[in-house]
């Protein structure tokens, strides 16, 4: 077995119980498309590409890309692609795929794209970042993180574990919580649990704001620091953020109560503050 990278932070799975688990909770079918990112030692790559239209694999180290073609030599609907999943182009990725599918099943209409990940712990939220952005591209995400990150982007208002990513991920995402994962089930053994959670890409946004950008920059100004109020993070931003409208304005006209913290407001809540701080008050 190729020895695991601490640079890459590569923990491989090696329970084939919650192998099985993962690729169940999938539940692939022959007509779609799989990107799996960072599959290592194929501890999935196999189950899914015996149950799906198309796999396209996505593994940085070489020498991991390597070993995968020998190992997956007898399957017809696989590529291997030794690239960083933060930097391979998604819609050459995609598009490929696709055209791969569709040669094998013509008749299918428009196959699903399905993302696959066990993430390093240290690069999680990054690649999270980067799949929102080619969301139009993908139907779900089936993720493996550290238990931690899993919590903060299934958690909603009012949770200690309420934050930046969770209302960045909500709002294009309906999430779940599948499972947790013992350290056990990898090598080496991480020092955390992890957890198996389903991101669902929304057809619509669940707020729509006036300029998404300008919203989620707000939403991040709140989080800055998570003990002070709304106002007063706010407040600690505005030199930089060129506000429209008054802090004290907008919080009003967003019925929001100025010493609340940012944990408490729902999305839809920083939704009406974004706009109301730089679309002005009518």
């Amino acid at each position: 077995m190729i020895k695991a990278k601490k640079s890459l932070g590569q923990n491989f799975l090696i329970d084939t119980r919650v192998s099985r688990r993962i690729v169940d909770a999938v539940s692939p079918c022959d007509t779609d498309v799989i990107i799996e990112i960072g599959p290592g030692t194929g501890a999935l790559t196999e189950l899914l590409a015996s149950r799906s239209g198309w796999l396209a694999g996505v593994e940085l180290d070489h020498r991991l890309a390597e070993q995968l073609e020998r190992k997956l030599a007898r399957f017809d609907n696989v590529s291997v692609v030794c690239q960083d999943a933060l930097t391979v182009e998604w819609n050459q990725l995609v598009g490929r795929a696709k055209t791969q599918l569709l040669g094998r099943l013509p008749d299918v209409d428009e196959p699903r794209v399905r993302v696959v990940a066990n993430l390093p712990y240290y690069i999680s939220t990054a690649i999270i970042e980067r799949l929102l952005a080619e969301r139009a591209l993908i139907f779900d995400m089936t993720l493996m993180l550290q238990r931690e990150v899993a919590e903060r982007i299934t958690s909603g208002p009012g949770s200690r574990e309420y934050g930046y990513l969770s209302v960045l991920v909500q709002t294009y995402c309906t999430t779940s919580e599948l499972f947790a994962v013992p350290a056990s089930a990898f090598k080496p053994a991480p020092k955390v649990e992890s957890s198996v959670v389903r991101l669902k890409v929304r057809e619509w946004p669940a707020v729509i704001a006036s300029d998404e950008s300008r919203f989620f920059a707000v939403v991040r100004a709140c989080f800055a620091q998570r003990r002070k109020t709304i106002q007063n993070n706010l407040k600690a931003a505005s030199s930089q953020m060129s506000f429209v409208s008054s802090i004290e304005e907008a919080l009003r006209a967003a019925g929001v109560e100025p010493r609340r913290r940012a944990e408490t407001l729902s999305l839809a809540e920083f939704a009406a503050l974004a706009d109301a701080l730089y679309t002005g008050i009518m």
